[in-house]
């Protein structure tokens, strides 16, 4: 049965005003599983001003009375957890250990939001002047929003949600109108919680929707995932208003193998590291640079496990990688692959034209790594967003640390080693917001800020851990004197 999708409101489930709607496809049956609202600017204006009527009882109930909401949200979350997941893997092609693995981290970020009563805390000095002392308050500033991807529709809408409306904010979410269904549950179990009428809101359409939240007057602040271009887009037109904004942008990730590295260890890790959730992963390593003489067999061996993955539907437990989004961006992938043929890159393995029995119709793109590939190409410094590895080669390790610095995005990178001083030099020199040392996928946990430098982040804070405090709420000075 097809669903019929509908924004939450101020508490209510409701039809939008303008009575588009899009269609929510699966990508590996390409059946039709939801129709979605094409929101509006009046839905979005609807949901802000639900939203500030609300916001001045929610910000003055206790915040201990605020973090208990949240263990009952983990309660029901937990209780619905492979539903969750089995969506997850319908809407948006992954498996279903990498569906329940996006369903984890997500949980864990409603964990970290129980801590806030502790967390959002301020200071005190005594005597800053004869009977006067000085504190610094937190409090909440009003009404935030989040534009959230396809790639992780249950994860990075809870990277915000939890900790804002625990901080005493409320909240309107725009999801992908690819994949809404995950959040549509979501907000059905938020429901269940009796929170105030419009301290969550839900939102769903495109580009409308989300022009709207982001020129919104009433909302103080925006958080966004996505490609580099709309994450400068958002960036500049909330700046221009005041606004609040962290906007996390693409990436081009670079794992650098060194000659002493694991070779084993390392090639497990890189392989979930290009080929996990089929490369659509803000954080997935999509160039290697394999460092002196160990080129030719870590060469060897990534095609070799890569050619063995077994490709299909991720709901088959036995299914290792998924589909990529849609075909729209099956085909994008694939004009990638072709254009580094020509600019002179050399297939190793082709994942082109894949068909998988059964679902010959879905978005399926194979694992593929290009070998021979140079830093001018646009395979190694565009971002391809699908199951693509390109192979490089440096002399040494300082040639290597120059090939990542010489990206114009810092998202992540990674070194394999056995080196104590490489280890050291490349999280000291390397310019990425997100390091991981012998780590293929270097995803901070929910108590640290997921970093990002350069075109993979426009702001100053980012989103989890004390930068989410931070950027939630503001400090008040108080300054006191009593005669």
């Amino acid at each position: 049965m097809v669903q019929q999708l509908k924004h939450y409101i101020g508490g209510e489930w409701i039809d939008s005003e303008g009575g588009g709607l899009l269609p929510v496809v699966n990508p590996a049956t390409c059946e039709l599983l939801a129709h979605v609202p094409d929101g509006t600017r009046a839905d979005v204006d609807r949901a802000v001003k639900a939203a500030n009527a609300a916001f001045d009882e929610w910000r003055s109930t206790p915040v201990l009375s605020r973090a208990q909401y949240m263990y009952r949200f983990k309660a029901l979350l937990e209780d619905r957890f492979e539903e969750l997941t089995r969506i997850v893997v319908e809407e948006n092609g992954k498996t279903r250990d990498e569906a329940r693995g996006e369903v984890r981290r997500g949980i864990e970020s409603v964990d970290y939001a129980m801590h806030i009563p502790s967390l959002m805390r301020g200071y005190t000095l005594e005597d800053v002047s004869s009977g006067i002392d000085e504190t610094a308050e937190r409090q909440p500033l009003g009404v935030f929003a989040a534009i959230t991807p396809f790639n992780f529709p249950f994860m990075v809408p809870l990277w915000f949600l939890p900790t804002a409306i625990t901080c005493g904010n409320t909240y309107v979410v725009k999801p992908s109108p690819q994949t809404p269904i995950s959040m549509q549950l979501t907000y059905e179990l938020l429901d269940e919680l009796g929170l105030p009428e419009g301290v969550v809101n839900l939102v769903h359409g495109g580009k409308e929707a989300s022009m709207a939240v982001m020129e919104h007057p009433d909302i103080v602040g925006v958080s966004f995932v996505g490609s580099s271009p709309v994450a400068k887009l958002v960036y500049e037109t909330c700046a221009k208003s005041g606004k609040r904004v962290q906007a996390q942008g693409g990436a081009k990730n670079y794992i650098v193998v060194m000659p002493d590295a694991d070779l084993t260890a390392s090639v497990v890790n890189i392989m979930g590291s290009a080929f996990g959730c089929a490369g659509q992963r803000c954080l997935a390593g999509s160039v290697v640079v394999a460092v002196g003489d160990v080129y030719e067999p870590l060469r060897d061996e990534l095609i070799k496990r890569a050619s063995s993955l077994r490709v299909g539907y991720g709901l088959d437990e036995t299914t290792q990688m998924g589909t990529v989004i849609s075909g729209q961006a099956r085909e994008r992938i694939e004009k990638m692959i072709a254009q580094g043929v020509q600019e002179g890159a050399q297939i190793a393995l082709d994942g082109r034209s894949a068909k998988v029995s059964g679902f010959e119709e879905g978005s399926f793109v194979a694992p593929t790594i290009l070998d021979g590939v140079t830093e001018d190409m646009t395979v190694a410094r565009d971002e391809i967003f699908g199951p693509v590895l390109a192979i490089m080669h440096a002399p040494d390790f300082d040639s290597a640390v120059k090939l990542v610095n010489a990206s114009k995005y810092g998202n992540a990178a990674s070194l394999f080693t056995s080196s104590g001083k490489y280890a050291r030099d490349f999280k000291y020199r390397v310019n990425a917001g997100n390091i991981g040392i012998n780590v293929g996928v270097a995803a901070a946990t929910a108590s640290f800020p997921f970093g990002g430098k350069k075109d993979s982040f426009f702001g100053d804070l980012h989103g989890q851990g004390p930068d989410a405090i931070e950027f939630f709420t503001d400090r008040k000075v108080v300054i006191e004197r009593w005669f």
